[in-house]
């Protein structure tokens, strides 16, 4: 009991004197907030794409790849809510917002595929200097989570990054593939063979990424391959 209070006294002490703040706009959190104040988890720009219809995420991958479906949960901008969350994740060592997401998200897709059977969940890997320098994959509990609601087996082990590169934003689809055909690598082809399998990144913009991804997973044979993401640029 007395350890109780002494854990409650000393939380309400960092409380007031490393007041949590919003990740969307860094405003000081209320009672019950979590991550993002209420104003910010109001606003935060979902996209309500689901895996029953077709929708902006599938055409990007059209004629490239061929997958079942894919998605993605929020719209990402160079400025807002979102944006920050990701820089957060990604740069602020703060993983747990991957886990706050990927719960969010991963209650939505139970009911979304409701009809589908979801085996696997892959996360896009990071090549293991970044992973080291990082500390944590920024995609990795968000991946979890969803494994979780989903009843699905989170699988991080068989698609290896090969190669150190830096994101190279600047360039275009085809050079990106053409520069990288070997980025990606599936180590086991036995864990998903005729599985289908759900392939998570944290931001989509041209999707040469997860063509890559998508490419490599191929070499399992009879998979069927879903993609989705935290979010994807419009």
């Amino acid at each position: 009991m007395l350890r109780s209070k002494l854990s409650n006294i000393i939380n309400d002490i960092n409380t007031l004197l490393l007041p949590k703040v919003c990740f969307g706009c860094n405003a000081h959190l209320s009672g019950g907030e979590q991550h993002l104040c209420t104003v910010c988890r109001n606003q935060i720009p979902l996209t309500e794409y689901t895996f029953n219809a077709e929708n902006a995420v599938d055409r990007i991958f059209y004629g490239r790849i061929n997958i079942k479906k894919a998605s993605s949960f929020l719209f990402f901008s160079e400025t807002g809510i979102v944006k920050n969350l990701i820089h957060h994740l990604k740069y602020r060592n703060q993983e747990q917002i991957g886990d706050f997401l990927g719960d969010w998200y991963g209650q939505a897709l139970k009911e979304d595929l409701l009809n589908k059977t979801i085996h696997a969940v892959v996360p896009v890997p990071l090549h293991k200097k970044k992973l080291h320098q990082r500390g944590y994959n920024q995609v990795a509990l968000f991946a979890r989570k969803i494994a979780h609601h989903l009843n699905a087996e989170y699988i991080d082990h068989v698609l290896v990054k090969t190669s150190n590169t830096k994101t190279q934003t600047q360039k275009g689809r085809i050079a990106r593939w053409q520069g990288n055909k070997a980025l990606y690598t599936l180590t086991c082809t036995s864990e998903l063979e005729n599985k289908n399998v759900l392939l998570v990144d944290d931001v989509i913009t041209t999707g040469a990424t997860m063509e890559l991804c998508a490419k490599a997973l191929k070499e399992a044979k009879g998979i069927n391959i879903y993609l989705t993401s935290i979010a994807v640029v419009p």
